[in-house]
């Protein structure tokens, strides 16, 4: 309890909550602008949170997290272009309702469905990550090597046209997360005698780069598109008859979005989408799906807020983010000197309180804000982009340089920017490469001293049950999309 107390210390601090506030309201209107998602403002504003204290950084940072899906589904609504991807699946039927003249009773029924969804995976936050923690004091580094290669096999649900080419991606993540002075050999790899490159690659400039240049050049190939604007009256508080209709929806996607959350690397996009098929099938209403069931709103939205309180209980427990925008997070933490993992729950408790009491004050600002003030957010998406993304690229450039006042950064942000632009033009995501980023150290540094430890024997990773377990769920999740192909055909060929 003295933990807990302190951390509702700390968070009541006029400054922190200030930050919640700045986090909450900037998460809003960037979820709300089409083109800039909650993980491309994380990653541009990741070089902002260095000053500030591990606490204030990890509060500004996840209530912005929160927000933003919430935001995502105002354009969603409104001009069928959700702000956020996350917010995808909302737009199948929160379109059709505001374009019959319900476009505030769809609003209300986000902000409300949003809010539960957001808050009940904040307690399952508090409850869970103490208890994996708690399993994960057991681990070795073989463990948290398998662990780490079972998120990467993750990737490949992620997005993208193809699971190889996810994979692929993250391969070439972690490729790069090899660069520079190798600490247990001090042979220097892939540098080619640039000086700059002995210390690795910068977490900031690639992730800027990857999602705030390559969207920016994106939207510039797209320049002159126009876009079909609903007018908002007022946003509507649901009527008792809604909460009814939509109670099964907002439970069930709650608890499956949460789930999704906790496993690596799916996140709050993979929840929406899932649980709107979910909704489809449990609805007795089938019918009205795709022409503005409250109920397709309803649902995606409990579950892309879900599954961010669920993403946050590996990165937080595991070290092993949950989603894109919780690899930025970890990122963060890391740039700050703290390596989340089970030690974490007793060496900096408060923090952890910090965190969960964030996140649950985000959602209710949200709730609040969302019902009385979404008429003002959704004027943001009327900004147009001839100031929004200049500003974007500044901000980038600034944001590249500052950490290290190093021009070689810029390029690298330049460059991950072409590279991403690249990738979204032939079918690859961004995502599966920052994972890769993320986790290739892990991997690498848990593998050599997993090899130490069994005197490089390969075969005594075989010794170790869950190192089993993990390579078996690895290999399963890999085979089964393929499994699930000749299991189809076979059926086929039967029929």
């Amino acid at each position: 309890m003295d933990a807990f107390f302190a951390g509702m210390g700390v968070l009541l601090d006029p400054y922190m909550l200030f930050l919640v506030f700045a986090g909450t309201v900037l998460g809003i209107v960037v979820g709300a602008l089409p083109g800039i998602s909650g993980s491309t403002t994380t990653a541009l504003l990741l070089p902002l949170t260095i000053a500030m204290t591990p606490a204030a950084a990890i509060a500004f940072l996840g209530s912005l997290y929160c927000a933003a899906n919430f935001g995502g589904s105002i354009t969603a609504i409104l001009i069928n272009t959700p702000g956020d991807p996350s917010a995808s699946a909302t737009a199948f039927d929160g379109y059709p309702m505001a374009a019959r003249g319900e476009a505030g009773k769809a609003l209300g029924i986000s902000a409300v469905a949003s809010a539960i969804g957001g808050i009940f995976s904040v307690f399952v936050l508090i409850v869970a990550a103490p208890l994996l923690a708690r399993m994960a004091y057991q681990f070795g580094p073989p463990e948290y090597f398998a662990l780490a290669v079972f998120g990467l096999s993750m990737v490949a649900a992620i997005g993208g046209d193809s699971p190889v080419k996810n994979l692929l991606a993250a391969a070439l993540g972690v490729l790069l997360a090899t660069v520079g002075l190798d600490l247990t050999t001090g042979v220097e790899r892939f540098t080619f005698g640039a000086y700059a490159l002995s210390d690795g690659i910068e977490f900031i400039p690639v992730l800027v780069g990857l999602f705030a240049i390559s969207e920016l050049l994106e939207q510039a190939a797209q320049h002159g598109a126009v876009q079909s604007y609903i007018k908002l009256k007022k946003v509507e508080l649901p009527t008792l008859a809604d909460f009814r209709k939509c109670a099964k929806a907002i439970s069930l996607s709650s608890v499956i979005g949460t789930f999704i959350g906790v496993l690596p690397a799916l996140g709050a996009t993979t929840a929406a989408l899932i649980c709107y098929n979910e909704t489809r099938r449990w609805s007795k209403h089938k019918e009205e799906f795709g022409r503005g069931a409250i109920e397709g709103v309803a649902g995606p939205e409990a579950a892309n807020n879900a599954a961010v309180g669920g993403a946050m209980v590996p990165t937080l427990a595991l070290g092993i983010p949950g989603s894109t925008t919780s690899a930025i997070i970890l990122a963060g933490l890391i740039i700050q000197g703290i390596r989340p993992g089970p030690h974490l729950f007793t060496e900096q408790p408060t923090l952890l309180y910090v965190v969960f009491g964030s996140m649950f004050a985000a959602n209710l600002l949200y709730l609040v804000m969302g019902l009385g003030m979404a008429k003002l957010f959704a004027r943001i998406a009327l900004i147009p982009a001839t100031y929004l993304w200049p500003a974007v690229f500044v901000l980038s450039v600034v944001g590249s340089y500052a950490p290290n006042q190093s021009m070689f950064d810029v390029w690298v942000m330049l460059a991950a920017g072409v590279v991403g632009f690249l990738f979204r033009r032939y079918g690859f995501s961004p995502a599966p490469l920052i994972m890769g980023l993320v986790l290739g150290k892990l991997v690498e540094e848990t593998l050599k001293q997993s090899l130490l430890i069994f005197d490089r024997n390969w075969l005594m990773f075989l010794t170790r049950p869950v190192v089993v377990v993990l390579f078996a769920i690895t290999a399963a999740g890999l085979a089964a999309p393929a499994l699930l192909r000749l299991w189809r055909f076979w059926r086929a060929s039967a029929a």
